[in-house]
């Protein structure tokens, strides 16, 4: 039973990766036309969080699971830092609208995935998530170095400009937050028994979080110059990530942080691939290194996934 639940928690965290490559097209988009990477951001978690305030309440085990959580964080068994990833959820949605504009999704990718797999290493080692503690052992590290270079591959064509680059440390920090983001959102999963409550606990934080630096941006350099558009698709980015947040936190307890995460990164790269040939952009050129390090990334997953875990 374990290992089939670990075969599904893969093919989910697949499912949703490719989601998370839709989204950061959709978030990119957006900020591009509101000339905003915050403004972006908060209209995308806001909407997101505006489909929880309805939803959770309207469930018996959105209910059950906010009762649940209020006894947890009451006794103790729950730490209110435990509660916080949605302020990397929110840092990882700004940088889709800050710098994919600029870097484009291939830069984008490599960078988050450079940061993700690493801190999903450390993050199951330290025991953060529901898992426990998970050994870093040759097999999983392997996995981990194995995403990176099969992402390099895939995107080696499309690396833009080198003083481009420098942006890409966003990114690159989101990566790093992304782990522990999931780690801690499993936790208030396991608390609340609940994935949608786990999900309302991060868009709320989130929301927080992205109103706080949007008024520090306005402050500062005064409204987005752009306005907002009138297509729907680019509203979509909030329930897409409600579907990604809800999946990681429902899932990461059998997977652990970095199977999670490197299935997470193969959908996000196959998808980027699917995107690119369905929906060709200006610099939409998949050739035979993107297929193969696509293809690579399901490898990496397949090591990793073999791992014996605790």
């Amino acid at each position: 039973m374990p290992a089939t639940r670990r075969i599904v928690g893969v093919g989910l965290a697949s499912v949703s990766g490719v989601a998370v490559a839709v989204q950061s097209r959709i978030n990119g988009e957006l900020g591009v036309r509101l000339d905003d990477g915050f403004a972006a951001a908060v209209v995308s978690f806001g909407l997101g969080l505006l489909v929880l305030l309805a939803l959770v309440p309207a469930t018996p085990t959105g209910r059950r699971g906010l009762v649940a959580l209020r006894k947890a964080l009451a006794a103790g068994s729950l730490r209110p830092w435990q509660c916080l990833g949605g302020v990397c959820g929110a840092f990882l949605v700004a940088t889709q609208g800050l710098t994919i504009g600029t870097l484009g999704v291939a830069v984008f990718t490599v960078a988050v995935v450079a940061g993700q797999s690493g801190s999903s290493l450390a993050v199951d080692r330290a025991g953060i998530g529901p898992t426990g503690r998970q050994p870093v052992t040759g097999q999983r590290l392997t996995g981990a170095v194995l995403t990176v270079v099969a992402v390099l591959i895939a995107v080696s064509d499309r690396l833009g400009e080198p003083q481009a680059l420098a942006l890409a440390v966003l990114p690159l920090l989101a990566g790093v937050g992304i782990a522990w983001q999931q780690a801690v959102n499993g936790r208030v999963r396991a608390a609340a028994d609940s994935a949608l409550t786990a999900t309302l606990v991060n868009f709320t934080v989130g929301t927080v979080a992205l109103l706080v630096a949007l008024a520090v941006d306005v402050a500062v350099r005064g409204w987005p110059a752009g306005s907002l558009p009138s297509e729907p698709w680019l509203y979509l980015g909030g329930p897409i990530g409600i579907v990604f947040i809800a999946i990681a936190a429902a899932i990461v307890r059998f997977t652990g942080v970095l199977l999670l995460g490197l299935a997470t990164i193969a959908g996000q790269v196959v998808g980027a691939v699917l995107l690119d040939l369905a929906l060709p952009t200006a610099a939409s050129h998949p050739g035979p290194t993107t297929l193969i390090g696509a293809a690579l990334t399901m490898v990496a997953v397949l090591v990793a996934a073999l791992a014996p875990q605790r």
